[in-house]
């Protein structure tokens, strides 16, 4: 995808930092509360509001976390990352995971040490165009303008899709997104490219939403995940997990509103999410009733979902993130 302008910044990182210390849970605890890398405002994803509470997709998994750490959902220290100093972030020890808009590539996965903890979201970069073209699909461009953040990532495949289909196109390059989007919004440009669900939180914050639409086709998969340094296999169990448990707990009907009830359960996957058989969290270093405290204070994976995306947010379909026995993607392993 694209060739990282900060790789070699990390990669120094990297040479002087050595596998990450295999501790962070540990940290984490001797400390209080997690530290959690985000984006700087994403609707759906994550937000601040005047009272300084972050909401969204992205600080609910982090929030998840740390209910399966410390017990409390609510201990956890937001800061707020750009995409070039994210990475750099993790790597330093600044945060102890990444929960912002990580798109799971080869490149990071290879030439940086971090792991990847799960796919929380199924994305993909998609176009955000005027409904002055008067088009509904992407094989009706033609000719059009785009505004492009510089280094956002996404204009060397908008670049390629344009070259192999054929359509006459002109980059409009911006220092940041917001400039990108008031560009936009100025008639600059007629298009906007990247991750499908950003674009859906940019529309509704367009002066006039309804200008502009998202269109249905995607030009390349952008799955999201959460980030932590290499080295330390306990603290990816935890984080990957926590996710996991989330999904398990939508598959089999357990809710932040019948969880009591639910404990009652003789369902054998039931009893085993909530530590009542099998290993419990002695395996990731947890108390037995992690997961039961991820879903009794964040919920799981669909309520997460539909809070965040759902009919009172942004109104983005679950799609490739329905479960995978709803002809989605979603899949955890049993426990």
């Amino acid at each position: 995808m694209k060739k990282y302008s900060w790789l070699f910044v990390l990669l120094t990182i990297v040479g002087f930092c050595g596998l990450a210390e295999a501790y962070t849970k540990e940290e984490v605890v001797r400390r209080g509360f997690l530290q959690c890398g985000v984006s700087t405002g994403s609707p759906g994803f994550s937000t601040v509001d005047v009272h300084g509470k972050w909401t969204g997709f992205d600080v609910d998994i982090c929030r998840a976390v740390a209910a399966a750490t410390l017990g409390d959902a609510d201990k956890v220290e937001f800061l707020p990352l750009a995409q070039g100093e994210s990475f750099t972030a993790l790597l330093s020890g600044e945060v102890d995971i990444l929960s912002r808009h990580s798109t799971w590539t080869f490149t990071r996965d290879t030439a940086l040490a971090v792991d990847f903890a799960g796919v929380s979201y199924y994305d993909g970069q998609g176009l955000l165009v005027s409904k002055k073209l008067e088009v509904d699909r992407l094989q009706d461009l033609k000719k059009v303008k785009v505004c492009s953040p510089v280094d956002s990532g996404f204009e060397p495949t908008l670049i390629d899709y344009f070259e192999r289909n054929k359509i006459e196109f002109k980059i409009v390059s911006y220092g940041t997104l917001d400039l990108a989007v008031k560009g936009f919004e100025n008639e600059a440009c007629d298009v906007l490219s990247m991750q499908q669900s950003l674009l859906y939180g940019l529309r509704l914050g367009l002066a006039d939403s309804e200008s502009a639409v998202v269109l249905p086709e995607v030009i390349a998969k952008e799955p999201l995940a959460s980030v932590v340094r290499q080295g330390d296999a306990t603290w990816l169990n935890i984080v990957k997990w926590s996710l996991y448990a989330m999904i398990i707990g939508e598959e089999l009907g357990v809710t932040s509103e019948n969880i009591e009830e639910m404990k009652l359960s003789n369902i054998l996957a039931v009893k085993r999410l909530f530590g009542l058989d099998g290993a419990g969290g002695k395996s990731i270093g947890l108390k037995d009733d992690w997961a039961v405290q991820i879903i009794r204070q964040v919920g799981n994976y669909g309520e997460v979902f539909e809070r965040n995306f759902g009919s009172g947010s942004i109104k983005i379909e679950r799609g490739l993130n329905n479960l995978w026995d709803s002809g989605g993607l979603q899949f955890a392993p049993p426990m």
